[in-house]
């Protein structure tokens, strides 16, 4: 079995929040792949499903973020799980908004969740890193992390949260890269026809040389043609 915890902080006053971005991706998942009713378990709400013939529990925590171990070590205990059966799904300001990447192991990076989950199941989970972006100053942080995305946030936040929940299943299985590739494709789906990636910035000089990804044979190759 697999869980999926999700970080956030629980009431309605919270549901928008940057800081509850984890909740959003599991919440997603639930609602796209049809999983149990949410239900209160181990200092949590717990939601029972699969993903790719695995079975898999979605958990969000409802101690607060400062103490998302807790419930996450109690359905840990409960399941006889080790920590690399977990994945985390949390809010990450070192990366742009919409930017996602996976990590295993590590730090906690000074992120209150992290630092409780680390002190409860262990450092070496799987973690979800959802790009939020970061206000300027540390100063700025508590408050940046506490308040609702804006209007302009919607349509990335729409496309991520539909990735998560297309990659979910390749996740469930231990395809990360598989997972990621979901993810990219809805964030940055291919230009019409051409199969590969839009360009991350629009605002590129349309005479810019495209990137030439041919290995040097193939290039030797065309050469000759």
């Amino acid at each position: 079995m697999k869980l999926f915890v999700g970080l956030g902080n629980p009431g309605a006053k919270y549901a928008m929040n940057r800081h509850n971005i984890g909740f959003m991706a599991i919440d997603r998942i639930a609602a796209d792949h049809r999983f149990a009713p949410w239900r209160a378990r181990f200092q949590g709400m717990v939601a029972e499903g699969s993903l790719n013939g695995e079975k898999v529990m979605l958990l969000k925590p409802t101690t607060f973020m400062n103490l998302s171990g807790q419930s996450a070590g109690e359905a840990m205990r409960f399941y006889k799980l080790d920590p690399g059966d977990i994945t985390v799904f949390h809010d990450e300001l070192d990366l742009a908004p919409g930017k996602v990447r996976a990590k295993t192991g590590g730090g906690h990076a000074g992120h209150n969740g992290l630092r409780s989950l680390h002190a409860h199941i262990g450092e070496a989970y799987h973690r979800i890193r959802l790009g939020i972006g970061h206000p300027g100053h540390k100063d700025r942080v508590a408050g940046y992390v506490l308040s609702d995305f804006s209007k302009a946030d919607t349509r990335w936040l729409e496309n991520l949260m539909q990735g998560l929940s297309d990659g979910a299943p390749m996740l469930a299985a231990g395809d990360t890269a598989g997972f990621l590739n979901a993810v990219a494709l809805r964030v940055n789906p291919p230009r019409s026809g051409t199969g590969r990636a839009a360009p991350q910035d629009s605002a590129r000089p349309a005479s810019a040389p495209a990137a030439d990804n041919r290995s040097a044979l193939q290039r030797l190759v065309d050469r000759f043609r």
